[in-house]
């Protein structure tokens, strides 16, 4: 009999031992299924790496902007930057008598001609129009032109703007007659592609060489140097002495650093 209990006992421990097993082998099957990675179809489309940018288009390269600075008086000046703009030819009306003017036909006969961007109530206009007009007296005999664009303004606000400054002394033509237009204006389009960001971009300089302008098509030049903002006068002087092929030592009296200091107030 006690040979009998023992022979159970050890049928049982057996038993027991054999259920212990197979309990481990399940335990670490279902392991090694929960630590597997899951296929594409159960987990849906993967996620970037943390720290890791999504693939996107690339972005645009940024255009250079225009080294304005902006002085404590107001005033906005900028440097002489070779720009590349994609200058068209234009015509548009005289603020004179409203005929059709061609850019073509202005730059006839000159070595280098500033096309001045501007609005008649604009301050910084204002501070600038006294430079460009000593500029123009002083070298219109050597082959320099400028041709002043009236912008975001009527043309009787322009005439009253240049009657009060005793009448302009080189021609001045009309492309915008009201603020709302300034999206549609080539003036927009070019300070867009120069990097200007300026909300209203008065006064706003383009130089061109005749000589060196495509003959034909609507494109005049894909880059020119370009002012986006205030002249700096002395830097200016220069640029156009060495254009008109001017020696130094005919000079008739040093630059001035700056402009005449005057009053800005912005409107």
């Amino acid at each position: 009999m006690f040979k009998n209990l023992i022979r159970t006992s050890s049928a049982a421990l057996f038993a027991l031992a054999a259920l212990l097993l197979l309990s481990a082998h399940a335990a670490r099957a279902q392991g090694n299924t929960q630590g597997t990675t899951p296929s594409a179809a159960q987990t849906g489309p993967p996620k970037p790496a943390q720290g890791t940018a999504p693939s996107a288009a690339p972005s645009p390269t940024p255009t250079p902007l225009t080294g304005l600075v902006r002085t404590g008086d107001g005033h906005e000046y900028a440097p002489l930057l070779e720009q590349k703009i994609g200058y068209k030819d234009w015509s548009f009306k005289s603020l004179k008598d409203g005929t059709p003017v061609d850019l073509r036909s202005l730059l006839q006969g000159k070595k280098l001609v500033a096309v001045v961007y501007f609005a008649p109530w604009c301050p910084n206009w204002r501070a600038e129009a006294p430079v460009i007009g000593r500029l123009y007296d002083k070298y219109k005999a050597n082959g320099f032109d400028v041709v002043a664009v009236s912008e975001y303004a009527t043309a009787d606000d322009a005439r009253k703007y240049f009657e009060s400054q005793g009448g302009a002394p080189y021609t001045v033509v009309v492309e915008s007659e009201a603020r709302e237009a300034r999206d549609q204006t080539t003036h927009y389009g070019y300070r867009q592609a120069a990097g200007d960001q300026r909300r209203w971009g008065s006064p706003f300089n383009v130089f061109l060489e005749p000589a060196k302008l495509n003959k034909t098509g609507d494109v005049l030049t894909e880059k020119a140097w370009v002012v986006g903002g205030e002249l700096i006068e002395k830097d200016v002087e220069q640029f156009i002495r060495e254009r008109l092929g001017l020696s130094e030592q005919s000079a008739v009296e040093p630059c001035k650093s700056e402009p005449t200091k005057a009053e800005v107030k912005k409107q």
